[in-house]
């Protein structure tokens, strides 16, 4: 046998959902052998580093604006009245909301697949 122009092994560990979604992808894929695909990820994948800051920021917003809808609820049944400077935060704050989901949408890159 000639000698291997690949001379560096790789060893992975990976638990039975890795495994059985590697597989999966391998068929899916047409390629013949698991090392093979696996040098395909390596020269033409894609690894997206995605930042999740924003979803912070929004999970605030929808919090607040849960805990003021809340209080407005509270405040309609015992009294029976809607103040029109809550409706208005509520939707000040519903606009950061949508401000905020179409910016983290617009920062993340398109996948193919």
């Amino acid at each position: 046998m000639g000698r291997r122009t690949r001379q560096n092994e790789l060893k992975v560990m990976l638990n039975d959902d890795e495994l059985y979604i590697l597989e999966r992808k391998l068929k899916q894929s047409g390629i013949n052998s698991k090392s093979a695909f696996i040098r395909h990820l390596i020269l033409y994948g894609y690894v997206y580093d995605v930042d999740y800051s924003c979803l912070h920021e929004m999970n605030t917003l929808l919090a607040n604006t849960s805990n003021n809808l809340n209080q407005i609820a509270k405040c309609v049944n015992m009294t029976g009245n809607v103040y029109k400077d809550d409706l208005n935060e509520i939707k000040e704050i519903m606009e950061k909301i949508w401000h905020t989901q179409k910016s983290m949408l617009s920062q993340q890159p398109l996948a193919k697949q």
